[in-house]
């Protein structure tokens, strides 16, 4: 018999080391798709006006999100079902959920080690010896080899809270410290209705919102972008700038990954299990963990990494996302369209920032007005500068990072980013801002 576990209001945060697994039907019919879609890879093309495949419902009337399965420890209001728009122009129902900046009770951190003789979070290392670390004096002293610096001479970290300080070192670890006046407001189509091309996410692109009542997001922008670190804890979540936490993986089977990477961490604020729902894509597809119904891990994932499958204990088959054993286990991009205006936050700073008229700002961010400033409209986090760059050499801000990627990511080939955008490396060279000190 196939069956699929749900983190549920009682079991969505660890009692005790040995707590077993809870088995609970699914309180909701899912969606069957008519047929295989023809759906181009991850690409380029994330625009909002993407035409849709409406989804075959299984049962007439069946919604495929139950806003009874968040934890009342996240929500400030209860959940609602109201009518929504999504971004392609049709009219819909959207779950409307109402979250506070951190649920009651759930413990975040370590974020940051005090020193190197302390032990903090956990990161994903993008250059050389690349690979996901934990946040300790073996990972900080490989980084000072390479020429990121770290800490003092007595082995004191340069640890940095963006929303009181900037950084006055060329690298710091950040810690951003909690606003618990922040409520956070998402939209999620309770139906999915599949997209054409399906939306390639960046860095720090809006995935959706975890049971656990914690939005989620993809990668974290990378040290050689920015030149500091903003760590994660071992459940791979952080505080934005605004003050408010959220995950940057399938946290619900993030020790699968730390297995996987033999890497010494265990998360300790969401109960694992890989088996489980984790939560719901802004489409409104559905994340689960590593295994399928049949605790087997599929082979059959898409770009995505999706497929259509058997979900609990009908035979009802529907299109639903998984984590994996590599970090970031999330969706690499989203087959579904999304709802217009489906994240603000009444934070000062950050993602989605819209304080109350009024508000005293406080925070050292300006609201970024949905996203930070240095974001393009794709999700992909922008090195500071490289805006009036794409200016100066007369491209777009998307086309000089597609060209910089292209040609290896922070420590690009500049020969062949030049080509690419039809200009000079010398023009290339005088435009770009510095790379990070080393």
């Amino acid at each position: 018999m196939t069956r699929r576990h749900t983190l549920t209001r009682s079991n969505i945060y660890p009692l005790s080391a040995d707590k077993t697994r809870i088995l609970k039907p699914l309180r909701f019919a899912l969606i069957a798709l008519a047929a295989p879609l023809a759906i181009s890879a991850c690409g380029d093309d994330s625009s909002s006006t993407q035409k849709s495949t409406a989804v075959q419902s299984a049962t007439a009337d069946a919604s495929q999100v139950d806003i009874n399965l968040f934890s009342l420890n996240a929500l400030a209001k209860q959940p609602e079902i109201v009518d929504c728009t999504l971004e392609n122009g049709d009219d819909a129902q959207c779950a409307k959920l109402v979250v506070k900046y951190l649920p009651d009770e759930m413990e975040i951190g370590p974020f940051c080690p005090k020193t190197l003789d302390a032990q903090g979070g956990v990161w994903d290392w993008d250059g050389t010896k690349a690979g996901l670390y934990r946040l300790d004096k073996d990972f900080l002293t490989m980084l000072n080899e390479q020429g990121y610096t770290f800490y003092d001479d007595d082995g004191t970290v340069h640890i940095v809270d963006n929303a009181t300080a900037k950084p006055t070192v060329d690298h710091a670890c950040i810690q951003v410290s909690e606003d618990q006046d922040v409520k956070i407001t998402l939209l999620i189509p309770t139906t999915p209705v599949m997209a054409e091309t399906a939306a390639r996410l960046g860095v720090v692109s809006k995935v959706g919102i975890a049971l656990a009542g914690v939005p989620i997001f993809s990668d974290a922008p990378s040290v050689q972008r920015t030149g500091h670190l903003p760590a994660l804890d071992t459940c791979a979540g952080h505080v934005d700038p605004g003050g408010w936490y959220h995950y940057h993986g399938t946290s619900s089977d993030i020790d699968t990954v730390y297995a996987h990477e033999h890497v010494d961490a265990k998360c300790t604020n969401l109960t694992q299990d890989p088996a489980a729902l984790f939560g719901y894509a802004f489409d409104g597809v559905p994340i689960y963990g590593s295994v399928d119904a049949d605790d087997v891990m599929p082979t059959d994932l898409d770009e995505c990494n999706g497929h259509t499958g058997l979900i609990g204990d009908s035979d009802i088959s529907a299109y639903h996302y998984h984590s994996t054993s590599e970090f970031p286990n999330l969706p690499k991009c989203l087959k579904g369209v999304v709802a217009k205006n489906n994240f603000s936050t009444t934070a000062q700073a950050g993602v989605g920032a819209h304080p109350p008229e009024g508000t005293e700002i406080t925070r050292n961010e300006p609201p970024g007005g949905g996203r930070p400033q240095n974001m393009d409209r794709d999700g992909d986090m922008a090195p500071p500068g490289f805006d009036k760059a794409a200016e100066k050499l007369g491209v777009t801000q998307a086309q000089l990072m597609q060209a910089m990627d292209e040609a290896g990511g922070p420590q690009a080939d500049l020969a062949k980013v030049a080509k690419a955008l039809n200009v000079t490396e010398a023009e290339l060279k005088a435009a770009l801002p510095q790379r990070p000190n080393r």
